[in-house]
């Protein structure tokens, strides 16, 4: 290694570094690597290799860049690698059924690296193993990777993405047999056999000779056909969506979703949303928008809320970059935008499949003891007030797709429907035949409930306040604090759970708001169950408790896997009747500030609240 004596004192940082440009065969990242050493630039090789991304029941999620920190060509192969062998070690018959691979537009010059470089050494990895392949000839949303599982009975998907996390990143998604993303401990054990297949195998570079092999299928023409036919049987009212004379504005923010939503639109029979031009080729360089994520509400919808007003349109659907996730806001008469939040979107959206089932099946009144609906555990709790006066089950998972689409799957095996589950964070399954959230096929559900809206003279609006008037208000407020300590992330919550002096002695008020129940799903503990042992799944990796008050109230409080956020989740649940709004909203405005004031205490523990 030239001139590396600045790195001399750090053995450990030597040793990462000369076992790099070892492996590596990518030029750009070796230049960036040895330009490093040659800079005696220990800070930044540190940033590099001072430890290897962790692979979770979410896969990876990093920047690109070179090093063990980064996604790059290296540690794809690194990871792959360790991949095949976890899933020749559980399915003999690997080499019969074999895997797809998909990905999406993102790419980073510098180091080369990219979603569709990263996809093709995958299928190198796996090929010179005899796997056979689908690896998709072009981009797709994520959804289809899931799909293509379930229909071609493959042992596992691979989807190339970072979501709409900022433009730097890329990530490593991986889904099993049943349809669904991993979950514990197959995290576990495929990150122990990444670290046992570090080094690259002969042939696992050779991305031309994969790409030739006969082990390599496209499934990008079939798969496209055997979707769209099948979201087909959620569309129940083709004659409106012909005649419809709603205008509906998308945009797919830079990403993958502009060609399959208008497919999908087209597969409806509903007239094609107006594109928005500035953003419906995928770009990786994201140059409209600050972030990508359409979570972010109104920054993200400026260009589609100024062709909605240019075409008269009321509705504008905006898709994260890999369309897996759908944002919807309606124009009100007062000329002003909603945006809908996720919980709302999950009411409609929940409340929609229903009714269109009970169509179906309106001679059949024993069929809805059959019906699941599920929605994670910081979500609202509208489906459980639907799902109790409709006579269907409602089901609580873990926060985040996996545990949705592996219970789902449970269901589904016991011959159960599984009409429907959201997330707040705008995720929508609507379909089985996808075992995840699908921001394709809720665009297109979506658009044909607002054609059939419009044809009773109601809005989204409208039917929101509807559902609430129906069931009982469901009245949210979701925020975070900013904490990059983890010593004060971990007292926070353990001066909860240790109020009195003892284990497990949870606070009984907060402020002026009498507290009913405790959850606590780090620890295990539920002061609801008998034994006061949670029946949720637990994890002593993450922090999660969640309060329940007398006055119909529910409070979360979590970490987050990925950012470096305390998040609350708030919902004030009202009896059907109690249509009070502006003193519920008081009354949960109140809770709020009592639970920051008296958990968070923001100025003690130095906490920076969410940026406005």
């Amino acid at each position: 290694m030239e001139n590396g004596s600045s790195i001399a004192g750090d053995s450990e940082l030597q040793q990462a570094v000369r076992q790099w440009l070892q492996f590596d065969k990518n030029p750009k990242t070796v230049s960036m690597v040895q330009d490093l050493v040659k800079e005696g630039a220990v800070k930044a090789l540190k940033k590099c290799f001072s430890s290897r991304m962790e692979f979770g029941t979410a896969g990876l999620r990093a920047a690109m860049g070179p090093g063990t920190c980064c996604m790059n060509d290296l540690t794809i192969i690194q990871t792959t690698q360790g991949f095949c062998s976890y899933l020749e070690d559980s399915f003999d018959n690997i080499k019969e059924r074999g895997v797809v691979i998909g990905y999406d537009a993102r790419a980073h010059p510098p180091s080369g690296g990219g979603s569709k470089r990263f996809a093709s050494l995958a299928a190198a990895v796996f090929i010179s193993r005899g796997v056979p392949v689908h690896l998709f000839s072009d981009i797709t949303p994520t959804p289809f990777v899931p799909f293509t599982v379930s229909q071609l009975g493959l042992c596992a998907g691979i989807m190339v993405t970072a979501s709409h996390n900022p433009k730097q990143d890329n990530g490593y998604k991986v889904y099993w047999e049943n349809g669904a993303q991993i979950v514990s401990p197959h995290d576990k054990g495929i990150a122990k056999a990444i670290e046992e297949n570090l080094e690259p195998w002969p042939k696992s570079w050779s991305t031309e000779e994969a790409l030739k092999s006969p082990l390599l299928k496209d499934p990008y023409q079939d798969i496209h056909t055997q979707y769209f036919k099948a979201i087909q049987k959620h569309c129940h009212h083709r004659d409106i969506n012909k005649s419809s004379e709603v205008k509906i504005v998308h945009t797919s923010v830079h990403g993958v979703g502009h060609t399959f939503v208008q497919s999908a639109f087209q597969a409806f029979d509903l007239h094609p949303p107006y594109p928005v031009e500035e953003q419906k080729d995928p770009d990786p360089e994201f140059p409209t928008v600050k972030y990508p994520n359409p979570e972010e509400g109104e920054g993200v919808l400026t260009l589609s809320f100024a062709l909605a007003d240019r075409e008269g349109a009321a509705f504008v659907l905006a898709n994260d970059p890999d369309a897996d996730r759908l944002a919807i806001a309606e124009k009100q008469e007062s000329g002003k935008w909603r945006v809908f939040t996720g919980n709302e979107l999950g009411a409609l959206l929940g409340w929609w499949m229903f009714r269109c089932w009970k169509e179906q099946n309106s001679d059949d009144a024993a069929e809805v003891k059959n019906l699941y609906m599920l929605a994670s555990t910081v979500s609202s709790k509208i489906l459980r007030a639907i799902a109790l006066k409709e006579g269907f089950h409602f089901e609580e998972t873990l926060t985040g797709f996996k545990w949705m689409g592996n219970r789902a799957r449970d269901l589904l095996d016991q011959g159960k429907t599984v009409v429907f589950a959201f997330e707040e964070a705008i995720g929508y399954m609507c379909s089985p035949s996808v075992l995840d959230k699908d921001g394709v096929s809720a665009a297109a559900i979506a658009g044909e409930m607002i054609s059939y809206l419009a044809t009773k003279s109601s809005s989204l609006s409208q039917q929101v306040t509807n559902i609430y008037e129906e069931y009982g208000y469901h009245i949210s407020k979701n925020s975070y604090f900013i904490c990059h300590d983890q010593d004060v992330i971990r007292s926070l919550f353990e001066r909860l759970r240790t109020h009195s002096g003892q284990k497990d002695s949870y606070p009984t008020e907060c402020g002026r708001f009498a507290i009913s129940a405790v959850r606590d799903l780090t620890t295990g503990y539920d002061s609801n169950q008998p034994s006061n042992k949670a029946v949720l799944p637990t994890s002593r990796s993450s922090q999660m408790i969640t309060f329940s008050f007398a006055n119909g109230g529910v409070a979360t409080m979590r970490t987050s896997g990925t950012e470096p956020k305390i998040k609350y989740y708030t919902e004030l649940c009202a009896a059907p009747g109690n249509s009070d709004v502006t003193h519920l909203k008081k009354e949960l405005d109140e809770l709020v500030d009592a639970i920051v004031e008296n958990f968070f205490e923001p100025e003690k523990n130095k906490l920076q609240p969410k940026p406005e």
